[in-house]
């Protein structure tokens, strides 16, 4: 799929903005090749972005047109994509429903994250379509230019992962605050418990960019210190099976629809 023109819808939103930076950055789609639609028509893109407050018009002038939009909104959406490739952003609507609304038949569902803005997202997408191998690699070189990207067998893995790398920063932020709030009751004065978790969490976090999260633990296991025994009382107390239970209620949500 060379040199095709990428239309965003609500490309000035937060994800559709940071996807269209990073295209234009990264070379990956020309200027003059990037569409996008807001409400009001206007933003602060070069003179050369093609800025519409027309949806139907921006996806009659693309080949590629990604939804970058709130689900809720999607209802109100009308716009006929017959004969258009068609990436949704969107968390919880099939692709089925997508492709009956709109007439297109290629539908890419797709789940990046909140760190598409440092270009650190995880991207799986899924196609429910008929793509070929060349329109396979540029939808996987489209998120890449954002991160990572792996494309999945089957619709379910989306909803899944919505609930898992979709949710960016949320589980770690769900445990600095634990890490916080149990700090402060064993006397630890609040600030310094905060610069202690912002540690573990974030520095943590850019440590095992560089290993194996896995062979870290067995060998902090195996040492049978005071980080051993911390985390034998996750092990005992099954954070498994509690992790396990929250993605599985995120995924409920977008199995059933948003």
């Amino acid at each position: 799929m060379p040199n095709r023109t990428l239309g965003i819808i609500g490309g000035t939103g937060w994800l559709g903005r940071a996807i269209a930076d990073a295209v234009l950055e990264s070379g990956f789609i020309a200027a003059d090749c990037l569409l996008i639609s807001n409400r009001s028509g206007s933003s602060t893109f070069g003179p050369d972005v093609r800025v519409l407050a027309d949806n139907q018009a921006l996806v009659e002038l693309s080949d590629v047109v990604v939804l970058s939009i709130r689900p809720e909104q999607f209802r109100e959406l009308q716009i006929d994509a017959r004969g258009k490739r068609l990436i949704s952003l969107m968390a919880g609507v099939p692709a089925a429903t997508i492709s009956a609304a709109t007439g297109a038949q290629v539908v890419v569902r797709a789940m990046p994250n909140a760190a598409v803005e440092i270009r650190q997202s995880f991207t799986p997408w899924y196609n429910a379509g008929e793509l070929s191998e060349q329109d396979r690699e540029w939808v996987q070189r489209l998120f890449e230019c954002v991160g990572s990207a792996d494309e999945v067998p089957n619709e379910d893995c989306i909803d899944y992962l919505s609930a898992l790398s979709g949710t960016g920063p949320a589980f770690p932020a769900m445990l600095y605050r634990a890490l916080v709030e149990s700090a402060v009751v064993a006397g630890i004065p609040e600030a310094i418990a905060q610069r202690a978790a912002h540690g573990v969490v974030v520095g943590g976090g850019q440590l095992l960019a560089s290993r194996d999260p896995l062979q870290m633990i067995d060998a902090l296991m195996a040492y049978r210190g005071v980080t051993a025994a911390a985390l034998q009382s996750m092990a005992d107390q099954h954070l498994d099976a509690i992790v396990g239970q929250a993605v599985q209620a995120g995924a409920a949500v977008a199995r059933r629809g948003m």
